[in-house]
């Protein structure tokens, strides 16, 4: 009797496996679905944006006998310029030093030519002291100060007031609305292929997005100095309008 069980269990084992297996290739349970029939649709968003915020950096460059004079001359123009942008409510998280240099300062000498015989005598390079050079970055979210800013600091002769830039201060919310965009673009464009070719949209099987940050661009600019005694002229500035872009790919399975 209990040989005649145990039979009897180890039939019902093979035969629940049996099942199991018949349902898993039935429903395709533990597969791997590969989508045979496809359409693939693409789809751009294009959004315009104003830029909100403008870049530009100055640079300091002091020239001394020794390494700490030339660096008290450096920090005390530095100082100037620091106070001049905070009073024009440039926060110092916004101001950030991108270059900072110490190196050697060489005059040539000697090279005195005799006018009779036409004999010179070489020149020879010698260290007369050091170079001390920063350059800092800073953001101003006030355009309408922007054009007075540039002005004030060229005023505080530093060596270098350049590279202006227009950008958007969080790209990335463009950036997201630019794909939403081009999303329900390329989600419209399935939708109407589908509808002509007869054709239902079962699920999305391949996805792929090729944006693009928005890049900042230059503008112009050459600092205004006095003549003749003359105040420099603050310069106007247009912002300008900026494109955000997005290009999608969406494949979509069809039954």
């Amino acid at each position: 009797m209990e040989a005649a069980f145990g039979a009897v269990i180890i039939v019902a084992f093979l035969f629940l496996a049996l099942f199991a297996n018949q349902v898993k290739i039935l429903f395709g349970i533990g597969e791997t679905h590969t989508a045979t029939n496809t359409i693939t649709v693409s789809g751009t968003g294009k959004v315009t944006a104003i830029p909100d915020v403008a870049t530009f950096q100055f640079t300091v460059d002091q020239t001394a006998a020794n390494v700490a004079a030339a660096q008290a001359a450096a920090t005390a123009q530095l100082n100037s310029a620091y106070s001049a942008l905070t009073s024009a409510g440039v926060a110092s998280a916004d101001i950030q030093t991108t270059s900072y240099n110490i190196s050697p300062h060489y005059e040539s000498q000697g090279g005195v030519c005799n006018g009779v015989n036409g004999l010179c005598t070489p020149s020879k390079s010698v260290l007369t002291g050091y170079d001390v050079s920063q350059t800092d970055q800073v953001k101003v979210r006030n355009l309408a100060n922007a054009g007075s800013l540039f002005t004030t600091i060229g005023s505080l002769g530093v060596q270098n007031v350049d590279s202006l830039q227009f950008s958007l201060d969080n790209p990335e919310t463009t950036q997201n609305e630019a794909q939403a965009t081009a999303i329900a673009d390329a989600q419209a464009q399935a939708q109407k292929l589908a509808n002509e070719l007869g054709v239902k949209l079962v699920a999305v099987v391949n996805f792929t997005d090729n944006s693009s940050s928005p890049t900042p661009y230059p503008v112009a600019y050459a600092m205004n100095t006095s003549v003749a005694g003359a105040p420099a002229v603050s310069p106007t500035v247009s912002t300008g309008q900026q494109q955000v872009i997005d290009n999608v790919s969406i494949t979509y399975e069809i039954r």
